[in-house]
């Protein structure tokens, strides 16, 4: 039986949290892309919370992106995600891309956090 994309992805983001977790030193930046919208998160697994987070859904950020393309928007995405985690003091995160290939949208908004000054 064939797989379906979307089972691959469930499969390698399965595999990918069995080694990847986020403590106090270093949370985790958790990457999730739907069709239309893109959602990152700090989270600290050990504690079971979020500590920051960003969307395209978001007014400060909804604003901008009229007209934009995806990738655009995901790069907003990133430099919001990366100012607020180093708001609250955080540096170092461990990058979780949910399964999703790095390219596209999920690499524009890496590049954009590390730009702002987050390390992974």
């Amino acid at each position: 039986m064939k797989e379906t994309p979307w089972k691959a992805r469930r499969r390698r983001h399965l595999r990918v949290r069995l080694k990847v977790a986020g403590g106090a030193p270093r949370p985790r930046l958790s990457v999730f892309r739907s069709l239309n919208n893109i959602y990152a998160q700090v989270i600290d697994d050990q504690q079971g919370h979020t500590l920051a987070s960003a969307s395209t859904l978001e007014v400060e950020i909804k604003s901008r992106v009229d007209g934009t393309s995806k990738t655009q928007q995901a790069t907003l995405v990133g430099e919001l995600i990366g100012q607020r985690s180093l708001e609250r003091g955080i540096t170092q995160v461990v990058f979780d891309r949910g399964g999703h290939h790095y390219h596209g949208r999920v690499k524009a908004l890496a590049e954009a956090a590390r730009k702002a000054g987050l390390v992974f």
